[in-house]
């Protein structure tokens, strides 16, 4: 086994170790994250003129929008703020879908820019202690109403 297949493995393991381990809460902020990863993926590839790379990490990071954040998304629940999450991740796929067409460097920043946003509001209703839990209890049950598995 060679250098790169034994680091691709053990990355490999340990997200799947990540996901096992992790809470709801986590896992939206994994999704996040992994969107954020394959997106600079995608702006190296680019820089690099390696178009194979650039395609498969785009598609990774619509993926992870459309069947990971987007799904997780409770629009019953939620309403209006499902609602125009599922919108904002619409545009967001529309918005790779064209920096995959003209590698669009431009384009890959203002998602990873919305993404980093989303991930900073997601991040931010985390209870990290029980002294936290009554003033962080209302937006927790936002998130509740708007994944439904938060």
């Amino acid at each position: 086994m060679n250098a790169t297949t034994a680091l691709k493995s053990y990355a490999n393991v340990s997200v799947q170790s990540g996901v096992a381990a992790a809470d709801p809460h986590k896992l939206i902020a994994m999704l996040y994250q992994g969107a954020l990863l394959a997106i600079a993926n995608a702006k190296n590839a680019i820089l690099r003129k390696d178009i194979p790379a650039k395609g498969t990490a785009i598609s990774k990071a619509i993926l992870i929008i459309d069947e990971g954040l987007k799904a997780s998304l409770d629009k019953d629940v939620g309403g209006e703020l499902a609602h125009n999450l599922a919108a904002l991740y619409d545009y967001m796929n529309n918005r790779l879908l064209m920096a995959n067409m003209k590698n669009d460097l431009d384009a890959l920043d203002e998602v990873a820019r919305l993404l980093t946003d989303l991930k900073g509001a997601w991040d931010s209703i985390r209870p990290v202690g029980a002294g936290q839990a009554m003033a962080q209890a209302a937006p927790k049950a936002e998130a509740q109403l708007v994944y439904g598995r938060a």
